[in-house]
């Protein structure tokens, strides 16, 4: 009998800590996006890139979402995450001209990487090697960067297919190199905060755009879009940031969890999904929409004459620039980049 109660002990005192484990509550992080959530760029990434957050952490952490800028809105989000708002903030740079000027080399016009996989890849390898990036996040926590692929003009009223075209047209771009860019082509640029771009289209405040595919399907640009070319503009990138107390005071089997999914694999996964996945999406809806025969390419020679004109110059002042703000290896950092875009 006394052996049957010892037994009983030692069998109740082994099974408390396991009996408190599964009672530990799991650590709740909030994410916060501008898009909306039935959009097929969220179901695509933003919501499997979640759940293996969830899955690489053996659900101590889940993920509370907010999307459509119900916590934060997509030009707030910068503030909102560092200020805790949201603990993780789906960031377009975009927003913020100036901001990141160092990084802003991944946006100048005409870079070499024809998808957003690569872009995002050659991004993050930049983040890796040059301090210059790393110190334009030091107060948020860097999970991942990701690019568009070279964004594509849509037009409402006239085709753009050639540089004489563009001039004078109100066009809608994001800060930094791609507005250089509209502005050494003869156009004006505009900055319009994506959510706003369709009734822009719509009433005549902009004659175009500046847009991924994902986009034109997502925000349904198709429906006031009629004209689409394809022109050396550049990409646009993204970070998904954390905010730093909150990542500080996770536990380090926890982060390490979270960037097994993040990091290089989470840059490509993102770029892979949010938009290449998306170009045959938009291209049929543009089709439905009885545009197919609007879809246009440069020639050769007018590309290069873009490139001549809105492309290198574009680069070298970039270069200029950054150097006259102390990044003395701008051009190795410029250099780097053409490499990785083109490997």
């Amino acid at each position: 009998m006394k052996k049957r109660v010892i037994i009983f002990l030692i069998t109740l005192m082994m099974a408390v800590p396991f009996a408190a484990q599964s009672k530990e509550k799991p650590i709740i992080l909030r994410f916060a996006h501008q898009n909306p959530e039935s959009g097929l760029s969220s179901v695509k990434a933003s919501e499997p890139w979640l759940r293996q957050i969830e899955e690489a952490t053996g659900g101590k952490v889940k993920i509370q979402s907010f999307y459509g800028q119900t916590l934060a809105k997509g030009k707030d989000m910068w503030e909102a995450t560092k200020l805790g708002i949201t603990d993780i903030g789906w960031c377009f740079h975009g927003y913020w001209p100036g901001m990141t000027p160092v990084t802003d080399v991944i946006s100048l016009p005409a870079m070499p990487f024809t998808t957003a996989e690569k872009g995002s890849e050659t991004l993050w390898k930049l983040y890796e090697k040059f301090p210059e990036i790393q110190n334009e996040f030091k107060d948020v926590k860097v999970l991942l960067f990701y690019t568009s692929p070279p964004y594509t003009l849509i037009t409402v009223n006239k085709p753009v297919k050639s540089m004489a075209d563009l001039k004078g047209m109100k066009i809608r771009m994001t800060g930094g190199p791609p507005t250089e860019m509209v502005k050494a082509l003869g156009g004006v640029p505009m900055l319009i905060p994506m959510p706003d771009n369709y009734i822009s289209l719509q009433k005549g405040v902009i004659d175009g755009m500046g847009a991924p595919w994902e986009a034109i399907h997502v925000w349904r640009f198709y429906e006031v879009a009629k004209y689409y070319t394809e022109v050396p503009f550049p990409a646009v990138y993204f970070s998904l940031v954390m905010n730093k107390a909150k990542w500080n005071s996770l536990p380090k089997d926890v982060q390490e969890a979270i960037m097994s999914v993040s990091g290089e694999a989470g840059s490509k996964f993102w770029g892979r999904n949010f938009f290449d996945e998306m170009r045959a999406v938009g291209l049929e809806k543009v089709k439905e929409a009885g545009n197919a025969e609007n879809i246009f390419s440069l020639s050769a020679e007018e590309r290069q004459k873009w490139i001549d004109v809105g492309g290198e110059p574009i680069w070298q002042k970039w270069v200029k620039d950054m150097e006259a703000k102390g990044v003395v290896n701008a051009q190795e950092i410029l250099d780097t980049t053409l490499q990785l875009g083109q490997e």
